[in-house]
């Protein structure tokens, strides 16, 4: 006999929802500082300054790294810098309403690749919570009210972002308890950082001119991607891939709440899927229990 459906909140998953809020608020940043900065440029600096910022505070960390934590730290910096140079790119050329739209493919890659690589297949209440997020991203990003016509170069690297957004998570689950949550963060950092330099060549980009509206903007988001990615290292040790990746997704809503904040309004049907993502992120706290039968 099935029991009542209970709902608990740990303090990793809360710590997540939290940053979300952060995550969200770091679009409108990137989005402004793309009128004046090259993309892989703009990246590059940010994830150093997030580097240098943690290797500063916990640089005595750094003395006991491993071979693991390095390895860990290139692999999860290569997603990184790929995920987040190429939606940056990509919003040169598309909508952010289309960017969001394409980025959301991460959510249903998340569970499937877990699966695939981990051999850990989601929980109903999981699958539930992620079909809920991804229709919700959905009607969220898909309400722009532009026309399409046909697939260019800005929709072909955001759609490689969200394989490289996928992995990312993966690969920080799949890692959690067998390194320095400190070292692997300043690692991937600092990795981040060097491989969207190098991404600079074969795009052919220049170095940006430091405007003071750069300047700010980097170093703003790079205190903001150390504490992101200190804080996701962190709570994916004791969060699985799945579960993560539905409360990721309520990174679009906080971002129509700052949009909305600075002007943009949101239609009817976006508001309808920010409910459903939130919808979503509660059904995948939600666990079944069974009692007993009794003889």
């Amino acid at each position: 006999m099935k029991s009542p459906v209970t709902c608990k909140v740990s303090r990793q998953e809360a710590t997540l929802i939290l940053i979300t809020l952060l995550w969200g608020a770091t679009f409108l940043i990137v989005h402004h500082a793309m009128q004046t900065a090259s993309p892989f440029f703009f990246v590059g600096v940010r994830f150093a300054v997030a580097a240098l910022l943690l290797a500063a505070v916990f640089w005595q960390s750094l003395a006991g790294m491993t071979a693991k934590d390095v390895q860990a730290g290139i692999l999860i910096g290569f997603c990184i810098a790929i995920g987040y140079s190429f939606q940056t790119w990509g919003m040169q050329t598309i909508s952010s309403s289309q960017s969001a739209f394409m980025t959301a493919m991460y959510v249903p890659l998340v569970p499937l690749l877990q699966w695939i690589f981990l051999k850990r297949p989601p929980r109903l209440m999981s699958w539930c919570g992620v079909v809920l997020a991804f229709v919700g991203l959905l009607l969220l990003s898909g309400n722009s009210g532009e026309t399409s016509h046909g697939m260019g170069i800005g929709e072909y690297v955001t759609l490689l972002s969200t394989l490289a957004i996928a992995g990312e998570i993966i690969l920080i689950s799949g890692y959690a308890g067998q390194v320095d949550t400190k070292r692997v963060t300043i690692i991937q950092l600092a990795a981040a950082s060097l491989f969207s330099f190098l991404f600079m060549v074969p795009a052919g980009e220049t170095v940006s001119h430091f405007s003071p509206t750069v300047i700010l903007s980097a170093a703003g988001l790079g205190l903001m991607s150390a504490i992101i990615q200190l804080t996701m290292n962190w709570a994916q040790q004791s969060i699985s891939p799945t579960r993560a990746t539905v409360i990721y997704a309520g990174e679009p809503v906080w971002a129509g709440i700052f949009g909305r904040i600075a002007g943009e309004v949101l239609p009817s049907l976006a508001l309808v899927g920010g409910a459903l993502i939130v919808a979503g992120v509660l059904v995948s706290e939600l666990k079944i229990k069974r009692r007993p039968k009794q003889q």
